[in-house]
């Protein structure tokens, strides 16, 4: 088979290392990728669906896998079936589970799938109001897609006025802020999991756990994510529950409603003392959490994305590495706000030094025989091992070996998993 990935990050690296060990795949294409991506795996440039479908034709492309968020919420998927082609992703009804948070929060409460009690507001004045009458902390979303970045937990009304003011009247997150959720703020600790689906019939991963915050300990602001590990054993108990109670519930909805969801569904979760409750949905793989949860599934990931466009998932089993698998980005100084580009990456060995760690590029180019810094999150290491301290020990030892100036990362990824 030959399959086309879309999308430019360290997800996309991830998906078509999975796809290409796949005996049944000959070749991968990334569209658009990176030069990072372009070491392993054909990178081409196809800016609009058009050129994505001619491609496709061309080269007789068996699937597209559609990484990001952004193309699914614009309707490639609606575009690209009605040319008849195979594509693994939701359509673009089914997708504003994650482009409208007021749709996710409305079709939960509607559901009765467990979530934060919230509030939906167009108006400022309305949603200051709100506020004002609050106890803190609450969490302001902004309702459309935002790269990850569109969630702010406030301590105080100050804070929260502060915030509602870069959303809504500052264009903060574009867009995206013009519409507003306030919700309550969840205790407990995060995990997520994800389903894939053919709309009918849906089967669920090993649970993983992302670090959004910038720095150690869970602290400044939210990013796209900063690393992750998998499985997270403690969550394990709960894989039955979230089956039954959240993805259940959720998918027989949406196909009721009209808009069956067919791809890959993840489940942001917060485990509080009365349970797993919903963060969010989103309509696609995570980034970073598919840099763990990919390269410890012994199944055939290209069996996976065939059984997902013929409507199979019934007949699928998944199997997984007993093994753990700690990933740990490397960003720009200055991410998520403002960073330079152009900084030189040296890598000390060149990718052979370390068993089992593999490094995914994201925001990097090529400048004259050198890879570069391109973008707030540059690459990340994944290692595997079989415990969770010999995978974060060798997650780091490789990143070390991985050089740029005003290298930030995190200290502490998957040390949660050890408490």
């Amino acid at each position: 088979m030959k399959v086309l990935v879309i999308g430019s990050g360290a997800r996309e690296h991830a998906i078509a290392e999975a796809l290409q060990q796949s005996k049944k795949v000959e070749t991968v294409f990334v569209s658009p990728g990176n030069d990072g991506i372009a070491k392993e795996h054909s990178i081409t440039s196809l800016p609009q669906f058009e050129n994505i479908k001619e491609f496709v034709l061309s080269n007789k492309i068996d699937f597209v896998f559609v990484g990001p968020e952004q193309p699914l919420a614009e309707g490639i998927v609606d575009y690209l079936q009605h040319h008849n082609i195979n594509v693994v992703g939701p359509m673009k009804a089914a997708a504003r589970i994650e482009s409208s948070k007021a749709y996710a929060k409305n079709l939960m409460k509607i559901n009765n799938i467990p979530t934060a009690i919230y509030e939906v507001f167009t108006e400022y004045d309305l949603a200051k109001e709100y506020l004002e009458k609050c106890a803190y902390p609450q969490v302001l979303k902004a309702d459309g897609l935002a790269a990850g970045k569109g969630v702010i937990i406030v301590s105080d009304i100050n804070e929260a006025i502060e915030s509602l003011k870069d959303m809504m009247l500052n264009g903060a997150f574009g867009t995206a802020g013009d519409q507003v959720v306030i919700e309550e703020f969840m205790e407990g600790w995060e995990t997520s999991i994800f389903a894939f689906t053919d709309g009918i019939d849906f089967i669920s991963t090993i649970f993983s756990q992302d670090h959004k915050a910038i720095f150690d300990e869970d602290k400044g602001p939210n990013t796209g994510g900063m690393g992750a590990y998998a499985p997270v054993k403690k969550a394990a108990v709960y894989h039955q529950f979230v089956d039954e109670n959240i993805f259940t519930p959720v998918l027989e909805a949406m196909k009721r409603d009209g808009n069956p969801f067919q791809g890959i569904l993840y489940a942001g979760l917060m485990v509080t003392d009365s349970g797993p409750r919903v963060v969010e949905f989103n309509c696609r793989f995570g980034d970073p959490e598919t840099q763990v949860i990919l390269p410890l599934l012994k199944t055939d990931f290209a069996d996976i994305c065939t059984s997902i466009f013929t409507k199979r998932v019934k007949d699928l089993t998944l199997e997984w590495s007993d093994e753990y698998a700690v990933n740990v980005v490397a960003a720009s100084k200055g991410y998520p706000d403002k960073y330079e580009k152009g900084m030189i990456i040296a890598d000390l060995y060149n990718d052979h030094s370390i068993k089992d760690a593999k490094v995914y590029y994201s925001g990097v180019k090529n400048e004259s025989n050198h890879l570069v810094t391109n973008g707030g999150r540059v690459l990340s290491v994944t290692a595997k091992a079989n415990d969770l301290v010999g995978a974060i020990d060798k997650a780091y030892k490789r990143l070390s070996e991985l050089s740029f100036e005003g290298k930030t990362y995190r200290t502490d990824i998957g040390k949660k998993g050890l408490i």
